[in-house]
């Protein structure tokens, strides 16, 4: 029923998942009391939460690390780690942080540690740059209060430290936090329900949290990332295994608890067994798409760049990523399709697939030189297989000479932090995901911004336009005045080539129902309220 990118299982591949589920059993026959082994839908090899946006390294974060204020599952942002007060005058946001908090190794947090860790977190996301754009200052007031005095009003400040999804704001100690934003932490002390075990991590194996005795949840009831974190289990293993085949065979038997993405050509077999339970946790979905590289030939062309959107449908890629329509949804809007400011401008041929004549027209009056287009392709993340290798097919029907590199997902993630020329190991293309939370508009979306490489995201598109249209849409507080501005941040990043939307898309998860309390939300998934029966 459902048909997505073949799978293609390597002696390798199969040798590597039997060794990570034979190191899992092991390590959880000695573990004490209660133990969850889960499939995530990435390994774990970059472990500080502000270094990059990939969705695995948020995950992490999430268990060590906690948060000022959190999303409810009403939209609404609660406290967390702290309380806050406005002045009357909507300029000074004062932060109270509640009693109880320590960091790991048993220290006290402190408001010194909280600014400087929105210091450094405001130098990386998108909205926490924007954030910064409108502050005047962050400074303690004594050890467990801070306030933060801004220029103007700007009434997405709650919005902006509360966001559930890549870059989040964790709190970290001030030795940690005053790391450069460019550098990775040296250490993972947090103050969050988990603890992570270095001695046990193996980077391309698995990642071993314990709980954190110490920590005190909040009493409000668990609400996506807000509410109490009450961990109901003594550890928490994270285990790679290269080949899906292998992860649900073992789902299946009983060696392990959760699976975050399993393929989508396997949901049959899953759902015949009665011992699991499949659903799908972030109901917003997620938004697949292709970034350009403009530093570098032939994309810092933007003529180059129209003639490849172009070249590029949806569909092509969503039958190749999904297969089965009830699980994706051709969509040209920026700002997730369904929301208030979604709109088509500007994506008639990317949602119609109709553009590769004007493309092949449009490569051949660019002065496209016949520079290869170098695209990371990873092969091990379920949902990150099909759009390269769709993409770079389409790109080469247009007249593109392509160099696809095989690789996997935690080198894509580092390597596109390259600014080194393509023949120097750096790219030009790489394709992601965002979850819906983190694109649902202009302030929040990082692949809109056209910072360059003063703080841009990976690709460091340069586009004052875009960013004048941002600043005017996080002043405005008129719903239809923020819709049409958004309307033309997305009529300029079609016509620049900011990146490539190709499409909405769900992605269940599958776990054994000795598993109970799994919760749902924008930020998934999470391992506090899960409890476990023997």
């Amino acid at each position: 029923m459902f048909q997505t990118f073949s799978w293609k299982r390597t002696a390798l591949a199969s040798v590597l998942s039997i060794a990570a589920l034979s190191a899992a059993l092991t390590s959880q026959a000695f573990a004490a009391g209660k133990t969850i082994t889960a499939v995530m839908h990435s390994d774990l090899r970059v472990i500080d939460p502000l270094f990059t946006t990939a969705y695995i390294t948020r995950d992490h974060g999430y268990m060590v690390y906690d948060t000022l204020l959190a999303t409810d599952a009403n939209f609404k942002i609660q406290p967390q780690m702290a309380d806050w007060k406005i002045s009357d005058d909507k300029l000074t946001y004062t932060f109270t942080l509640r009693d109880g908090l320590k960091w790991h190794d048993g220290t006290p947090v402190t408001a010194e540690d909280c600014v400087a860790s929105l210091k450094r977190w405001g130098k990386n996301d998108n909205m926490g740059q924007k954030l910064m754009d409108f502050t005047a200052s962050i400074e303690p007031i004594d050890a467990k209060s801070f306030a933060l005095k801004l220029k103007e009003p700007y009434g997405l400040v709650l919005d902006s430290i509360g966001k559930p999804s890549s870059y989040v704001p964790f709190m970290m100690p001030k030795r940690l936090a005053v790391t450069p934003a460019g550098q990775q932490i040296k250490e993972q002390i947090g103050s969050g329900p988990f603890k992570f075990v270095q001695a046990e991590f193996q980077p391309g194996v698995k990642a071993v949290y314990e709980k954190n005795t110490d920590y005190v949840p909040r009493k409000e009831p668990a609400s996506w990332t807000a509410g109490g974190k009450v961990v109901k289990v003594d550890r928490v293993e994270w285990i790679t295994m290269a080949d899906a085949q292998t992860a649900v065979n073992a789902l299946q038997s009983g060696d392990i608890d959760f699976m975050e993405a399993p393929p989508f050509d396997l949901l049959p077999v899953l759902s015949a067994s009665k011992d699991l339970k499949i659903e799908t946790l972030n109901k917003f979905g997620f938004q697949t798409l292709g970034r350009m590289n403009f530093l570098y030939p032939p994309f810092d062309n933007v003529k180059v760049r129209r003639a490849a959107l172009l070249a590029i449908n949806q569909k092509d890629v969503l039958d190749a990523l999904v297969g089965n329509p009830d699980y994706y949804k051709i969509c040209g809007a920026f700002f997730v399709c369904g929301t208030p400011l979604a709109t088509e401008e500007g994506s008639e041929t990317l949602v119609k697939g109709n553009g590769m004549a004007a493309a092949k027209k449009a490569l051949a009056e660019s002065g496209y030189d016949g520079t290869p287009i170098v695209i990371m392709a990873p092969g091990d993340v379920v949902t990150l297989k099909a759009q390269p290798v769709v993409a770079a097919q389409q790109l080469r029907d247009a007249g593109f000479k392509v160099d696809l590199q095989a690789t996997d997902w935690q080198t894509v993630v580092t390597r596109r932090a390259s600014q080194k020329p393509p023949k120097e190991g750096g790219w030009n293309m790489f394709f992601t995901n965002w979850v819906a939370a983190d694109v649902l508009n202009p302030i929040a979306n990082f692949s809109i911004g056209g910072r360059g490489k003063n703080g841009g995201w990976f690709g460091w598109a340069e586009d004052a336009k875009i960013e004048a249209l941002k600043d005017a849409f996080a002043r405005s507080s008129s719903p239809d005045e923020q819709k049409k501005i958004a309307a033309d941040i997305q009529k300029e990043a079609y016509e620049q080539v900011i990146y490539i939307p190709l499409g909405q898309y769900l992605a269940p998860s599958v776990w054994r129902k000795s598993l109970t309390g799994v919760l749902d939300g924008p930020a998934t998934p999470i391992f506090w309220n899960i409890d476990k029966s023997e």
